[in-house]
């Protein structure tokens, strides 16, 4: 979970060329291992040699039209043309090229990059014109959730492509005018958003009844329809829905803003440290920058003058924090709503911001103890290190984690890297998906200009009986530009089609892995192979899931469970017995030694009641903040709150919250990390702790969760699962077992090393 001190790492440079890894003899035409010009390995020693054309000339709009012409990935619905775009470019080295015979924009006329976009969002314009009508007309003969549906299809399709566009394209040009497209499309929301006479006639549906007979998953999508509507305030006399709409428009604004600020460095006059201190930091003429905490810095002093200096208040950010939160208060009150907290958590597995708060304080009260027992601990480390005795602080958490790591159970993360290769840990992932699902991942080999940067490969994902059930795209490695973050896009939802077909899902999966070398395969650290896992999580939500419409697709559900599947992914990469099948060394093929193996999944579950209580006190403070008017500064309330809800105590004259960018995100909805993680706890004790490789839970698992998405109110999805109330005392009793399971596992090894 990302925590306040996150931010945006150094982009790196993308080799051009880069050694493919060896995979086991029957994985070797299988995976990343088929890409234009190659030499692959078929023995250990062998090396393996590939040839890169420059990513910035790949053609990416181009390469959509193939993506499109295998699995109709633009379509629009399907009693209209399905989009067939042919892939042509008279370049022989791969340049930039437009839409050619883009039969869903109904023209043969070739085009240029930016005209294919600006064709799309015309199109798509166009479609939702016909829908409106079609939703307004007192002759309609079909469902209107499914007009809505249709609707939101129409729009995603463009939207989604836009926003993936803009930030994963390496081509400024491309990113441009998906940037544009973007725009177009969110005006066009703002427009549907205002449309009382769509707004109307759904209302009336859901009232009083369809034309049609619907069924509990058509009303169930029809509220939410209506519940997005109302977000904007189109239920209110217009002078009140005026403010409405101009207090979004200022809370995102100030967000913005806020966000900018929270990542910001703080520069001193040089003058104003000792000599001793400023060797740490970045001198800039007669300044000093501090850009962070430090917390991996050995030297006590330097983590205590970063943490001071970079979490010193500051009265602009503090201006922005208590303006957002005082105009998200607003918003909630001129909708209805007693707190923006009660508004946030509306339609989610907890149902009530109560519920959020019961959660909170019974894994509060339950942790104390525990975490204390963390904190004692690293205090004799720190004052093994200290003379004179220094106590324990919040600087200090995370360098005595990772020394503990080392310390006890010998696990530097180059150790381990060797036995986790990226074709290994991919392996890994096809064995648990066949052992639970009966699915498979296949390679596909890449068209020319199909993809957006030269070492992107392309997964089907293959069920037994079913056969293809979508597309998963992996943007794994490193380049020059590339955003440093690991994301999971949905670039089309899956849904059921008229004819009884079903469009299949495709998704992007963006990772920040090394780039092989000549020596070696991409060798992942364990932070890594968690990452690769839990994202993995994210697209198997979007491949399993075979809901009705997409606009409940996946993971479009609600936030405080859209984490589970990614999260429990995380535990299946932290079993033995599931590493054990993939992780082998990458020059000799031999499996990971069971003590280190042993060691690696110990090393996981260091201090995770102090963690936890570090989220449960990040959370608690985010519902506070949304519970009602702002009435204090917000430090005065983080003061009070750290003292009942962690066992370090505040420092004077800092202010983390400023820096913690998501409270505009996530605002009064961070507890969905831990309410998500709960779920994924009680699910794996449940079903997959005795046996992570049983088809019988896993087929029951696709079945009765992954395949809903969110086409099933979230809490009665978990309490049918689980056959137990999706309450705030089960959901934080999972999480202690986890904490005493993960503590037991530690004390077990510290014994034996």
């Amino acid at each position: 979970m990302p925590t306040a001190e996150h931010a945006n790492g150094d982009y790196q440079t993308l080799a051009n060329h880069k050694r493919l890894e060896s995979f086991r003899s029957a994985m070797i035409q299988d995976w990343f291992g088929i890409m234009r010009t190659q030499k692959v390995a078929t023995t250990i020693s062998e090396p393996v040699e590939k040839t890169v054309i420059s990513d910035r000339q790949t053609s990416f709009l181009q390469g959509l039209q193939t993506i499109a012409l295998q699995c109709h990935l633009w379509g629009c619905n399907e009693k209209q043309k399905r989009l067939h775009m042919v892939t042509t470019c008279d370049c022989i080295q791969q340049q930039a090229c437009g839409f050619v015979r883009n039969k869903f924009i109904g023209t043969t006329d070739e085009l240029d990059k930016a005209r294919g976009f600006e064709l799309l969002k015309r199109q798509a314009i166009a479609q939702s014109d016909v829908l409106i009508k079609e939703a307004t007309s007192s002759i309609r003969n079909r469902k209107m959730v499914e007009v809505f549906d249709e609707l939101s299809d129409s729009l995603c399709k463009v939207a989604d492509l836009a926003e993936f566009v803009r930030i994963a394209h390496p081509d400024r040009e491309f990113s441009n005018v998906a940037e544009e497209a973007c725009i177009t499309i969110s005006g066009v929301v703002e427009k549907l958003n205002t449309h009382r006479e769509l707004y109307n006639s759904l209302v009336n549906v859901v009232q009083t009844g369809d034309v049609v007979e619907t069924t509990e998953i058509d009303e169930h999508v029809a509220k939410l329809f209506v519940f997005d509507f109302e977000q904007c305030g189109i239920q209110l006399p217009e002078e009140q829905r005026c403010k409405v709409v101009k207090l979004n428009d200022r809370i995102l604004q100030i967000g913005q803003k806020f966000m900018a600020g929270a990542v910001h460095p703080r520069a001193v006059q040089k003058n104003a440290l000792p000599e001793k201190i400023r060797q740490f930091f970045t001198t800039k003429g007669d300044q000093i920058l501090v850009q962070g905490l430090y917390t991996d810095s050995s030297s006590t002093i330097a983590r205590e003058a970063a943490y001071k200096i970079f979490l010193f208040p500051d009265a602009q950010q503090e201006y922005l924090l208590s303006q957002l939160l005082m105009d998200r208060h607003e918003l909630a009150k001129s909708c209805g709503f007693d707190s923006y907290a009660q508004r946030a958590v509306r339609g989610s597995t907890v149902e009530t911001p109560e519920v959020v708060c019961d959660f909170l304080n019974t894994l509060n009260d339950q942790l104390k103890e525990r975490a204390r027992n963390d904190f004692e601990i690293m205090q004799r480390m720190k004052n093994a290190e200290s003379k004179p005795r220094q106590d324990l602080m919040a600087w200090d958490t995370a360098y005595f984690t990772a020394k503990a790591k080392k310390a006890w159970l010998g696990t530097p993360g180059t150790e381990f890297a060797p036995y986790f290769s990226l074709g290994a840990c991919m392996e890994g992932i096809n064995i648990l998906t066949q052992a639970l699902y009966g699915v498979k991942l296949e390679s596909e080999p890449v068209k020319r200009g199909e993809v957006w940067a030269s070492d992107v490969y392309k997964l089907a994902v293959i069920d037994d009986v079913m056969g293809n059930l979508g597309y998963i795209y992996c943007d794994f490695y490193e380049r020059e530009g590339k955003p440093n973050q690991d994301c999971h896009f949905t670039i089309r939802g899956g849904k059921q089609l008229s004819d009884g077909s079903y469009q299949n899902p495709i998704v992007v999966l963006m990772l920040s892995l090394p780039s092989p070398r000549w020596s070696s395969p991409s060798l992942l650290s364990p932070s890594s192979v968690d990452n690769l896992f839990h994202e993995m999580g994210h697209a198997l939500h979007s491949m399993l899931g075979r809901t009705q419409y997409q606009h409940v697709t996946g993971t479009r559900c609600s936030t405080d469970f859209a984490e589970v599947p990614s999260i429990l992914m995380e535990f299946f990469a932290s079993d033995p017995r599931v590493v054990s099948t993939f992780a082998k060394h990458f020059q000799t093929q031999e499996s990971i030694p069971d003590s280190m193996l042993q060691r690696l999944c110990a090393s996981k579950h260091l201090f995770s009641a102090s963690e936890l209580q570090n989220q449960v006190f990040y959370s608690m403070l985010d519902q506070v903040y949304h519970s009602k008017r702002l009435d204090q500064p917000t430090t005065e309330i983080l003061a009070d709150l750290q003292g009942k809800y962690y066992g370090l105590p505040y420092v004077e004259n800092t202010a983390w919250q400023l820096r913690f960018s998501h409270l505009v995100g996530y605002g009064a909805k961070y507890y969905s990390y831990l309410i998500s993680r709960a779920i994924a706890s009680w699910i794996w004790q449940t079903y997959f702790e005795v046996d992570p490789f049983s088809r019988s839970a896993g087929e029951r698992y696709r079945r009765e969760c992954l395949a809903h998405g969110g086409g099933k109110p979230a809490s009665v999805l978990v309490s049918d699962f689980l056959a137990k109330e999706a309450n705030a005392k089960n959901f934080a009793k999972s999480l202690i077992n986890e904490i005493d399971a993960k503590n037991e596992h530690v004390v077990k090894m510290k014994y034996m090393t």
